[in-house]
């Protein structure tokens, strides 16, 4: 019996039976056995322990990183606003100080002097005032302040149709691949914006792989779910349409993609690129009520994804071509021009004023609401979104309170919500886009006052 943890007082007193020392030393045996399974599940309680304590810290760990994401990804996303209201602000001015500009090229144009150096000059005036406002329109777009015409497309008819442009964009070193996914889903997007978007990515690719690649052009249906639509940032769950634009180009840097979306910021050469492409394509997206992502690593090239809600509407009837004769007024119709800024009204009424309309003319509310109550006549009005005080919008309701048979046509070079909300015009609203050509705006004049 020795070896047996057995306590001070456990002793048999003399004389004992053998009965007595076998029943004691079997209690001791069945005592150091429980003993020992003590100690073991002591011992397994603190190694369950022991990993409870590092699983817990791991998950801590995992939701402090899943709060630093989300805190970046409110602070990127505040900033993009912020900077997305500068440049909204700065392409309104920009299209009035544009509008007034074509305005008066044109209507030198329209002189028909025969000096060729006259020509030559106003070809390059031209060409330099159609790159500015390229560029603001692609502000506009970054901000998401353009106003978009979204209808409802089959992406994989506009990919196939974009074929030959993108052979001809891309060059021969670069070969083109696509997987278009069969059943794939309608989406409600602008087209032009659309096609746009994918020519600014092949653009892209094209330039990183300086020695030729594969660019390739993927459509899928995905679905995002809460746990992966992420925390803090503006993704929604739900079902979208996945466009895909991959090359195997030089890829990107972690610090690169993480300005990639920023406006002005290239990594390309002087005079190469504006740094308006990638952000005038998130914009574009984020106010389509999709999201962008972006992957990269060095040497291994680029994916951009653009993920657009599955549209819900029905298919459209095509639009009807519009005859691009300069249309003019035959019987004099009157228009209410309404417009603060007084180099853009004063060649507005100048155009209307030969294209044979009569005009009158407001710089605010109180002037137009004053004006549409002392004439009659007027059948137009042809009014500016952004005013001062109240906005073009909220003169169309009153005018079209007083007159319910008044047309209206809106101009604008900022959007807003007065006329466009989740990236769509609202329902009867006619819009023209500052900066406009005199063509444009004969036009559209026209199209509203025929309309029944």
């Amino acid at each position: 019996i020795e070896g047996l943890d057995v306590g001070a007082d456990d002793y048999l007193t003399k004389p004992f039976s053998a009965r007595e020392l076998v029943a004691r030393v079997r209690s001791n045996l069945d005592l150091a056995q429980i003993r020992s399974d003590a100690k073991a599940a002591i011992a397994q309680s603190e190694e369950r322990l022991r990993e409870l304590n590092m699983d817990l810290e791991n998950r801590v760990l995992e939701e402090v990183n899943k709060r630093a994401k989300a805190e970046e990804a409110l602070r990127h996303a505040q900033k993009m606003e912020a900077v997305g209201q500068l440049t909204g602000g700065i392409a309104h001015d920009f299209n009035n100080l544009l509008t007034v500009i074509i305005g008066g090229l044109e209507t030198i144009e329209r002189s028909q002097s025969d000096d060729a150096r006259h020509a030559i000059g106003l070809r390059l005036a031209f060409k330099g005032a159609e790159r500015a406002a390229d560029l603001t329109s692609r502000l506009l777009a970054f901000s998401r302040r353009q106003p978009l015409e979204p209808r409802r497309l089959d992406v994989n008819a506009l990919v196939h149709d974009m074929r030959n442009l993108l052979h001809r964009t891309l060059g021969e070193q670069i070969k083109l691949k696509g997987a278009l996914a069969p059943q794939l889903w309608a989406i409600e997007a602008d087209k032009g914006q659309l096609e746009n978007a994918i020519i600014n990515l092949a653009v892209n690719a094209r330039d990183a792989m300086p020695h030729g690649g594969v660019l390739a052009i993927e459509t899928s249906n995905a679905v995002i779910d809460k746990a992966h639509a992420g925390i803090g940032a503006d993704v929604l769950p739900g079902q979208y349409v996945c466009i895909s634009v991959s090359d195997s180009g030089e890829g990107m840097s972690e610090e690169t993609m993480c300005r990639a979306f920023e406006p002005f910021f290239t990594t390309k050469e002087v005079g190469r690129g504006t740094g308006l492409g990638l952000s005038m394509i998130y914009g574009f997206v984020k106010q389509s009520g999709g999201h962008v992502s972006i992957s990269s690593e060095l040497g291994k090239g680029t994916i951009v994804s653009l993920y657009f809600p599955r549209g819900t509407a029905q298919e459209e009837s095509a639009p009807q071509k519009i005859e691009l004769a300069i249309p003019k007024s035959t019987r004099g119709e009157v228009v209410l021009v309404v417009e603060d800024n007084d180099d853009v009204r004063a060649y507005t009424v100048m155009s209307l004023v030969e294209l044979g309309y009569d005009v009158c003319q407001a710089a605010n509310y109180d002037e137009a609401i004053r004006a549409l109550r002392d004439d009659e006549r007027i059948e137009l009005l042809f009014t500016d979104v952004v005013l001062p005080g109240k906005s073009g919008r909220a003169i169309a309701d009153d005018a079209m309170r007083l007159r319910p048979a008044l047309k209206v046509l809106f101009a604008t070079g900022y959007s807003r919500d007065a006329i466009v909300h989740h990236g769509r015009l609202d329902p009867g609203v006619t819009l023209i886009t500052k900066p406009f050509t005199f063509e444009q705006l004969a036009l559209k004049v026209r199209e509203v006052l025929d309309r029944r």
